[in-house]
């Protein structure tokens, strides 16, 4: 069965695609990652997205046009990765998963309430004629959990080999807010949000260059800058990196008014280059800080923040005892890892299997996720009565 992952994180810069052929015989699943791409959101579009975002009060009239042109963008994402792939002369892809663009995450007293992904599935659906599961965090928080991270159900089975050598590995994921899967073999695997990796940089630069940049491409503005300290203090000084696993956080939280709050707060007014540097320094220590209370000896990375030599410098001289690598090195882009993520969560819903890790969500149980718009020849896949024993990547397009 071959699915059609997509999602746009909280650095809401586009939509990040991957075609995967699953195939499973004799309790093993082999996934070929057959394409990947990412489609950048059209500057408009972006713009009035980051106008809606928290802490901005939008009206209903708001949520419908967003959801809509989400929805109408990720249609044309798939349309585009569709033509694409059969250009190639590979097979009819079956079905779309699509996360769609997380807008708000509601939590309270540490415990989320609920959760709000636009990117109208119908659109996809009618371009595209295939079916499409949506809204596949809803499921995981009426069961009482965070509806995040739901990449462990992918992270575990990257990590089962180091695993099963008896090594404590951890998978973290860079981007607009840093999370981390930790699995050994003799606990339940763990995961949760850290704290925000890329939103605020990508936030900053937006807001300094008046949209000319997105984000700190190569870490040229963090590398040129110094950490201003009292600010750096200021931020590590944040309630949440003291909550308890499971937690979950997003731009609710972490958004240009938060930084430019702390700004206030300390009386700095740094250039932009140390600020970019700040902020850097502050996903750096987060991240490490939970790195060295989890005990890992590996760390697999992945997600838009590897791609910032500066932060990832950091992370490696933070962390000397840990080998650091990327999922592109275990046949899954790091990039678009969460595209693959949820393509597997897509084939695991068109097969009746949970697709949510509870250990890791704080859900009181495993649970089938998202809703399904049909396409014009349904949905149908083999039932499975429990997941395959191992999952295989085995490379393909990259």
């Amino acid at each position: 069965m071959r699915v059609l992952g997509m999602i746009s994180g909280t650095s809401h810069d586009g939509i990040d695609v991957a075609i995967v052929d699953f195939t499973e015989a004799d309790g093993t699943l082999t996934a070929r990652i057959e394409l990947t791409d990412s489609v950048p959101y059209e500057a408009e579009l972006r713009r009035r997205l980051i106008a809606a975002l928290p802490p901005a009060p939008v009206g209903f009239d708001v949520v419908c046009e967003l959801d809509t042109l989400l929805g109408q963008a990720f249609a044309g994402a798939a349309a585009g990765a569709l033509e694409a792939h059969a250009s190639a002369g590979d097979a009819t892809v079956d079905a779309i998963c699509s996360h769609g663009q997380t807008v708000f995450h509601w939590v309270e007293g540490g415990h989320a309430l609920g959760t709000l992904q636009l990117g109208q599935p119908a659109w996809i659906a009618e371009t595209t004629g295939l079916p499409v599961i949506s809204d596949v965090r809803a499921a995981d928080v009426a069961a009482g959990g965070h509806g995040a991270p739901l990449v462990p159900i992918l992270d575990t089975r990257l990590l089962a080999p180091y695993v099963a050598k008896g090594l404590r590995a951890a998978a973290l994921n860079l981007g607009g807010i840093s999370n981390m899967t930790i699995c050994d073999a003799d606990k339940d695997p763990v995961a949760w949000d850290i704290g925000p990796a890329n939103a605020l940089i990508d936030a900053v630069v937006v807001d300094r260059t008046n949209g000319a940049e997105t984000y700190d491409r190569d870490g040229a503005l963090a590398r040129s800058g110094s950490v201003v300290a009292p600010l750096l203090d200021a931020f590590l000084a944040e309630p949440y990196y003291a909550l308890p696993a499971p937690k979950s956080t997003g731009k609710e939280l972490f958004h240009l008014g938060y930084v430019q709050d702390a700004l206030r707060r300390t009386g700095t007014a740094p250039s932009l280059e140390d600020l970019i540097a700040t902020l850097v320094e502050l996903t750096a220590v987060t991240v490490a800080d939970a790195v060295r209370a989890a005990d890992v000896s590996v760390l697999v990375a992945s997600g838009g923040g590897v791609r910032n030599p500066v932060l990832m410098e950091r992370l490696g001289a933070l962390l000397p005892s840990v080998d650091v690598i990327t999922t592109d090195d275990l046949g899954v882009p790091a990039g678009e890892k969460e595209a693959v993520a949820f393509a597997l969560i897509g084939w695991a819903t068109a097969h009746g299997l949970p697709g949510n890790v509870p250990s890791c969500t704080g859900a009181s149980g495993p649970r089938v996720l998202g809703s399904v718009t049909p396409g014009r020849a349904g949905l149908s896949a083999e039932a499975l009565e429990a997941w395959p024993e191992a999952v295989v990547f085995d490379g393909g397009a990259r």
